[in-house]
């Protein structure tokens, strides 16, 4: 039997970077993992990259002879709702503070399901057709119960979003598959209120004591979350 492979998928302004720890843990327990970087949170993205086209990368990811389970974090919520019905070796879905859009949703839409501004909105920075996110207030927003260091480092590993991606709308229907939400009750980006009206759309729900970026904060706990979610 082969065994399964988790495909981790970043948030808005992210890449496979972020997934750096939550990597090692999964490794040193004989997982098989793969992150990828999404287009639309690439430097030099094209303004017209949307959700598709993420969505896109993680169908051509998931073709693989075993089955897959996908993580979506933030955004990339959005990301592997948008690809799921696609992948017929889907085992299950997990959210880490994800979005998660109803068809014919766009991510923007989808927060402003509780429209509460956070940190992250203060963060934000319009260029043209990208997001950019101001450093020293992603930390607050994306990384405040980081370590210095790792907050430091993240940080200077920020891209850009086109606007495109999160302005684009849901276009896949539901799949059956178990469906596990990670609520972040911490969080300083995606409201713990939002996140409970997200996690609705899902089968199970844990929470973690934690911000936003749980993958990088508490990484040990969170690759034992997506291994019992089962």
């Amino acid at each position: 039997m082969t065994d399964t492979t988790y495909i981790l998928v970043h948030g808005a302004w992210g890449g496979g970077w972020c997934w750096r720890d939550v990597g090692h843990e999964l490794t040193r327990r004989d997982v098989q993992w793969t992150a990828l970087d999404l287009p639309s949170s690439t430097h030099g993205a094209h303004p017209n990259t949307f959700l598709g086209d993420d969505a896109h990368e993680v169908v051509e990811i998931a073709k693989l002879d075993g089955p897959v389970v996908l993580v979506g974090h933030s955004y990339g919520g959005a990301v592997i709702t948008e690809a799921a019905d696609r992948i017929p070796n889907l085992e299950r879905l997990v959210y880490v503070a994800a979005l998660v859009p109803a068809l014919g949703q766009s991510a923007s839409e989808a927060i402003q399901e509780v429209p509460v501004r956070t940190l992250l909105d203060e963060a934000i920075e319009v260029e043209g057709d990208h997001l950019r996110l101001n450093p020293a207030r992603a930390i607050s927003a994306l990384y405040q119960d980081c370590t210095d260091e790792v907050a430091a480092w993240a940080v200077s590993n920020l891209s850009i979003q086109t606007i495109a991606s999160l302005r684009s709308p849901r276009s896949s229907f539901d799949v059956e598959v178990p469906s596990w939400y990670v609520r972040c009750s911490l969080d300083q980006a995606v409201d713990p209120a939002l996140q409970d009206v997200m996690a609705a759309r899902c089968d199970e729900v844990a929470t973690l004591v934690s911000g936003h970026s749980p993958m990088l904060s508490q990484p040990v706990a969170l690759c034992e979350l997506l291994l019992t979610s089962v």
